[in-house]
């Protein structure tokens, strides 16, 4: 197996077409997470501008011609983690039918002790001694159009499909006419999008991600990148003339990746996040989108909308070294603990609980305020 390392700005046209091919083609053979736009170049090309270390690994197969492509941000120490980890919702490989890879001689040509990944989309056969762990991502399918959607929702919840859109109903008397916009190109919204996710995360006392000028910048670059086979889209939802919630993610001709979304708290008795990804939804299948990926982790609005769930793991594949055993030894108790808090939801509510509680003290604001 014939492997090159090299910078994502480094790869000519030829290489980013078979990179996009390979995503495109995948949905016939059986591999449809390679659709996902987390694994686009225009991505790693992307996040390549604003962290160090991003390389690409070229797999050649046995007849010469390029079979796969590897994005990965190594460090110093040769600690290898997917691009965006912990940022981007879909992992991996992205190759061509049936081609199989040695994953430590994989690690070797790029020079890794070990290479972490949270979000190793399904079929990635290759990577599979070293999952460590196994979750649901839901998604929404919307192939068959959006009234066959919403049929199967009404079926499941009557109860929550109702009482939403009779909450839609009284914002638009009570607020202003509600207008949706499912591919804004004003920025003005995304920027009012990323102080709401912020306020949102000191809220409930996680990390505020776009605290982190570096992942403004991306949001911001990826919002401005139009290909045929990617976008940063920005969807609104509009009472009269304001901004009431908005979603920002990266989508592929197939798969829209629901990424930050939030709204004003101000509205939250009308459920604008929950209004907003029925229209999303209703867009999505209007535009030709096959699903919307709501992304890995429980929460109850996910449950109402979801139509099924990807697999998607986390873990690391190493080599023996010592950077990888150090780097183990040091990780994984953390991880073995945060998913022990999420696979029971009595203790992922008190850990909520106590989130939020810090984050009001930390902020001086209610606990219960906004969210989604």
């Amino acid at each position: 197996m014939a492997i090159q390392v090299c910078r994502p700005e480094e790869l000519d046209p030829g290489h980013l077409a078979r990179w996009t091919a390979f995503q495109a083609e995948g949905h016939r053979h059986g591999s449809p997470e390679l659709a996902n736009p987390f694994l686009a170049p225009e991505f790693a090309r992307a996040v390549a501008r604003h962290r160090p270390g991003v390389r690409v690994a070229v797999l050649g197969g046995a007849d010469g011609e390029p079979a796969g492509y590897l994005p990965y941000q190594r460090s110093a120490s040769g600690v290898g983690r997917a691009v965006g980890l912990g940022l981007s919702d879909c992992q991996g490989l992205v190759h061509r039918p049936d081609f199989v890879w040695d994953s430590r001689e994989l690690l070797w040509a790029c020079g890794l002790a070990l290479w972490e990944f949270d979000h190793l989309a399904a079929g990635q056969r290759g990577f599979v001694p070293g999952v460590t762990g196994s979750f649901g991502s839901p998604v929404i399918d919307v192939d068959q159009g959006f009234e066959s959607y919403l049929e199967g929702v009404r079926a499941r919840s009557p109860s929550f499909l109702r009482g939403t859109r009779y909450k839609e109903r009284k914002m638009g008397r009570r607020v202003g006419e509600v207008r949706y916009v499912h591919d804004e190109r004003d920025p003005a919204p995304l920027e009012t999008l990323m102080r709401w996710k912020s306020a949102q995360y000191r809220r409930t006392g996680r990390g505020d991600r776009f605290a982190r000028p570096w992942i403004v910048r991306l949001v911001r670059e990826l919002f401005e990148t139009r290909t045929d086979s990617f976008a940063g889209q920005l969807s609104v939802l509009y009472a009269g003339d304001a901004p009431i919630a908005a979603h920002f993610g990266p989508r592929s001709p197939r798969v829209h990746s629901c990424w930050f979304p939030a709204y004003d708290p101000e509205f939250a008795r009308y459920s604008p996040g929950l209004v907003l990804h029925l229209r999303m939804a209703e867009g999505a299948a209007a535009s030709g989108i096959s699903y919307l990926d709501l992304g890995r982790g429980r929460k109850e609005y996910k449950d109402w909308l979801k139509t099924r769930e990807l697999l998607v793991h986390e873990g690391w594949v190493t080599r023996r070294h010592p950077v990888a055993l150090a780097h183990r030894m040091r990780h994984a108790p953390v991880r073995a603990l945060r998913n022990a808090v999420l696979a029971r939801e009595e203790l992922t509510h008190h850990a909520d609980r106590l989130l939020k509680r810090m984050g009001s003290i930390r902020y001086g604001r209610s606990p219960g305020a906004g969210g989604r």
